[in-house]
């Protein structure tokens, strides 16, 4: 009760002290705190919150991908880059994946240029010497190639639609019995259509694209050279972009790994044998993806994966088109210009190209 009186009497007290006041009522300060004409102190302001960007497949997160593409400084928006989660197909893995929205952005190659000798007078390069030359966000080895007292191309490469190099059109396990195989391309045609294929150019350059590869084999004696009727109805070769390599991983959205009509059982490429690989392939919705693993125990207990292993990757992560490129110790990305997979020679390797996303 005293609590009520004194504040009624302060109150009325208040009141006959401005109804006697000479002021006019515009001259009274009005305050909206009670301790006069002090400042009211500064209300403590909530923490911003941090900016969460959309994760633009979340499909690959819930799978087990992380999203690393911050770790490797600034990407642009349509490109994003995951590392693997600790296992793929049921083995130890280190791999990265990058994406690019081809909506949005672009891919290219850089290939050194040869003729249909495959001998090119083009220096080879590290993936960083064609980092530093186009400061491409993302590259990726990408084609085969070896030396022979000179520099040769095996794998085809188109530019801007200029063609730069082709696939070899010759095999042998002992160089008395010649094949010819069809080997595999990832081309995008001026329409902006991506494919994964086979493809043969003859000696006199007359170039076809297969959607199925001459069914050759070490096991059997070597087939007709590849034509415009064989193994199926040729297409006239035409690309904006293309690289080739081998063998075709994905056609068509199907599994596919023809390593054994295009004769890769002979060489370095060892496809039933863990590697570190690299590939590139294609969603349904135009989204590219490049792959590399690491493997040879670069990292203890990751030995790499086969060719089937990497098939079956990408067709998880939703490629309906993809190929394999060159592996072993040419397998290499880099992240605006950084590593990320162990190369397996210990150092970067210089290659007769590479894949790059814009």
């Amino acid at each position: 009760m005293k609590r009520i009186t004194m504040f009624t009497s302060f109150a009325v007290a208040l009141s006959l002290v401005l109804s006697c006041s000479d002021k006019g009522e515009t001259d009274i300060p009005v305050n909206d705190w009670p301790w006069g004409d002090k400042p009211q102190p500064e209300q403590p302001q909530e923490p911003e919150k941090p900016v969460v960007k959309d994760e633009p497949y979340q499909a690959y997160v819930d799978a087990g991908w992380t999203n690393v593409g911050d770790t490797y400084g600034e990407l642009p928006e349509h490109i994003s880059v995951y590392k693997s989660p600790a296992t793929l197909q049921d083995k130890a893995a280190i791999a990265y994946i990058a994406v690019v929205d081809l909506a949005k952005g672009d891919w290219d190659v850089w290939s050194v240029k040869s003729d249909l000798t495959y001998k090119t007078d083009d220096s080879y390069k590290t993936p960083s010497q064609v980092y530093e030359a186009t400061k491409a966000p993302i590259i990726t080895n990408a084609g085969y190639f070896y030396y022979s007292g000179g520099n040769y191309t095996s794998s085809l490469a188109v530019s801007g639609g200029e063609l730069l190099a082709y696939n070899i059109n010759y095999a042998s396990e002992d160089w008395v019995s010649i094949y010819y195989p069809t080997r595999a391309a990832l081309m995008e045609k001026k329409d902006g259509s991506i494919d994964a294929c086979w493809t043969y150019v003859n000696g006199s350059g007359v170039h076809y694209t297969y959607q199925t590869p001459a069914d050759n084999s070490y096991d059997k004696d070597p087939l007709q050279v590849p034509s415009a009727t064989f193994p199926e109805k040729g297409v006239k070769f035409e690309a904006q972009t293309a690289i080739g390599g081998g063998p075709v991983l994905i056609n068509a959205g199907k599994y596919a790994n023809t390593w054994k009509a295009e004769m890769f059982d002979v060489g370095g490429v060892n496809p039933t044998s863990n590697q570190p690989r690299t590939a590139v392939g294609v969603t349904a919705d135009k989204k590219m993806i490049l792959f590399v693993c690491e493997g040879r125990s670069m990292t203890e207990g990751i030995k790499g994966l086969t060719t089937e292993d990497v098939a079956n990757v990408l067709l998880d992560l939703g490629c309906v088109e993809a190929i394999n490129l060159d592996g072993g110790g040419s397998s290499c990305m880099l992240i605006n210009g950084q590593e990320t997979i162990k190369v397996s020679d210990g150092k970067q390797r210089s290659v007769a190209s590479t894949v790059m996303f814009k």
